[in-house]
């Protein structure tokens, strides 16, 4: 087919005034001009991210609801459950909560499905388990929002639902206590592109300045800044796109990982051959898939225990065992991908086709769809 190329004129005006403004050499302001950040001060801050440009969390429908019940639980000294994903935006906020309310002092736990036994999402049984053992409150982080039933039968035993989640939200919504979805028709927080991870951040940041104007730390305010790390990893591998909020949070995460690796992330990125240093592209392109291969050959639960490693030994081990799962992951993937070009080659006369065989792995399909 022939192609006919139409090439846009550039508009040497605007790129002259980004660059003198700027200080920046004309091809960086022809990108920026690109990426239709035509005005001075919005170009600034995409070159130059500010965590002064975070917005109230308070913004998010439902965001003070969610933070009075988890205010009441900890007050009240009640087990808190954080439910989360099995890829790696929910291993990450899982982690970021985790690490948050260890360091206030909270009775937690994790709990995140395996892909191959529980499938997506929440499930009953597992509301069951943590029931059974105390749970008043669960939290989700990065899922629920479709989980309407699963939702009712927590309240039918007790316990009491917040979901925090980006996904599209159902035409009726599940009936938590409180749903933190910045997605939400009714949500008029400015920015709709944060990653679960994100939320769960801003979620955080909420409950913090709740806990301080009500004279909760006595020790010294956590430092969030400190958490970014993790909300870096999370946000670059989930793919949202880079501006705005998620932009900031990323630039300070990985500065923060640069500067004190955890010892989780540090020993993935030693495994990963990438020294101490990283960039966006790193996470994307080496750490994400060692962390995705938990989830999905096993249990993702090893990239949480990896992420909130404290014991450097626990680290290496936890990093050397993500590194045989993404190698098992990529033996599965290839052999997956050249069953179905096989079978795709034969139904080649077709308008369309479905691939399928009943050997293939459940959480590998995906990456060979793509």
């Amino acid at each position: 087919m022939k192609k006919l190329w139409k090439i846009i004129q550039a508009d040497t005006e605007l790129r002259e005034t980004l660059g003198r403004e700027l200080d920046i050499l004309p091809v960086t302001a022809q990108i920026l001009i690109n990426r239709g950040l035509v005005e001075v001060d919005k170009a600034f801050s995409f070159l130059s991210p500010e965590l002064s440009e975070l917005l109230d969390p308070f913004l998010m429908k439902d965001m003070e609801k969610a933070v009075q019940r988890i205010a009441l639980a900890i007050t009240g000294k009640e087990k808190i459950a954080v439910y989360g994903d099995y890829d790696v935006d929910g291993t990450s906020a899982s982690t970021l909560l985790y690490l948050f309310f260890k360091e206030i002092g909270v009775d937690v736990e994790v709990y995140i499905p395996e892909r191959m036994k529980e499938g997506y999402g929440v499930n009953k049984a597992a509301i069951d388990s943590l029931a059974e053992k105390g749970t008043k409150v669960i939290i989700t982080v990065d899922t629920g929002i479709s989980n309407a039933e699963e939702v009712r039968h927590a309240s039918k035993i007790g316990v009491d639902f917040i979901i925090t989640d980006h996904h599209e939200c159902p035409e009726k919504l599940p009936p938590a206590h409180a749903i933190v979805n910045p997605m939400r028709p009714d949500c008029d927080y400015p920015f709709k592109g944060l990653a679960g991870v994100g939320v769960a951040f801003k979620f955080i940041t909420a409950l913090r300045a709740h806990l301080r104007d009500n004279g909760y730390f006595k020790n010294g305010v956590p430092n969030l800044k400190r958490y970014l790390d993790i909300v870096a990893i999370g946000t670059v591998a989930d793919m949202v796109p880079l501006v705005q909020e998620n932009r900031v949070m990323a630039s300070f995460g990985i500065k923060e990982i640069n500067s004190n690796a955890r010892p989780g992330i540090g020993a993935l990125m030693e495994i990963s051959g990438l020294g101490r240093k990283i960039t966006s592209d790193n996470i994307a392109f080496q750490l994400a898939p060692r962390l995705n291969a938990a989830g999905r050959m096993s249990s993702a639960l090893i990239s949480f225990e990896l992420l909130s490693a404290t014991d450097e030994v626990e680290a290496d081990r936890l990093a050397r065992l993500l590194e045989t799962e993404n190698s098992k992951r990529q033996g599965v993937e290839k052999r997956i991908l050249e069953e179905a070009m096989e079978l795709a080659l034969a139904s080649s006369k077709d308008s369309a086709f479905v691939l399928s065989a009943r050997d293939w792995h459940p959480g590998v399909v995906g990456l060979v769809a793509s």
